[in-house]
């Protein structure tokens, strides 16, 4: 079966979701590649939402993390208080495994910004800022989903919204932040990409029909690509179970 670059994000997204584990899911694509998951290869797998759903299992494409379709078979509803103190009580015991962000820019570093391109206090655009991302990426391990572009993928972000790896090694720890969490993959259109002992961004693994000078032209900082591996593409299964059960509307992918 013939797939997009978007439905091999979502495949590449499920695989970072283990059963029986705890994660925060934003809509669209993480979304998809969780709901995938689940039918998949880690049916116990729970998904908590930033309006404080947790165990949703939508039959249709949400478009929000507010949209009532969440709330179908859900375990629990909490107000949003409730949802805060969980996130932060469960993220320092470890309860939660990784959670999902997306950003307008991004850094060697996993830093990223959701807040404004250009000066903060005059921006040429601005954004809706963080949500919930910046309490995620400070208490969780997170799972970064970007679209590839060298105005994206930038030396240094106009505004940290959400902290990656800060500068390096001992970035997270000189802020004051938990130096054991951080951003673990950044996947986009073009491939996995991963964190070294450096704490700089590496591709990991090369998405089919795409090469490392690809990578190279549309990044706008040095990037290594000597490590990386062809990405296993998705069995027909997989892929028929994304088509056909997930998203039939391909209204993400």
């Amino acid at each position: 079966m013939d797939y997009t670059r978007k439905q091999m994000m979502a495949v590449a997204l499920s695989r970072e979701i283990e059963d029986d584990k705890l994660y925060i899911i934003g809509t669209g694509l993480p979304l998809i590649g969780a709901a995938l998951a689940k039918r998949t290869h880690a049916p116990k797998a729970r998904l908590l939402f930033e309006t404080g759903i947790l165990d949703g299992d939508p039959q249709e494409v949400p478009t929000s993390v507010s949209d009532l379709r969440l709330n179908y078979q859900a375990a629990i509803l909490w107000p949003q208080y409730r949802y805060f103190g969980f996130e932060i009580l469960a993220a320092e015991r470890g309860q939660i495994e990784a959670g999902f962000l997306g950003g307008a820019q991004i850094d060697p570093y996993g830093n990223l910004n959701s807040t404004c391109i250009g000066d903060y206090a005059a921006p040429v655009t601005r954004f809706s800022g963080s949500g919930g991302a910046n309490g995620i990426a400070t208490f969780c391990d997170t799972v970064i989903v970007m679209k590839h572009e060298k105005r994206r993928f930038v030396q240094r972000v106009d505004y940290c919204t959400s902290p990656g790896w800060i500068n390096g090694p001992d970035g997270r720890r000189s802020m004051g932040l938990p130096e054991d969490r951080g951003p673990r993959a950044v996947i986009t259109e073009l491939g996995v990409f991963r964190f070294g002992a450096d704490k700089r961004m590496y591709l990991a693994e090369l998405f089919p029909g795409v090469t490392p000078e690809q990578v190279v032209e549309n990044t706008g900082f040095p990037i290594d690509v000597t490590r990386a591996v062809p990405a296993a593409p998705p069995s027909e299964a997989v892929l028929k179970t994304l088509v056909e059960e997930v998203d039939p509307h391909h209204l993400m992918t």
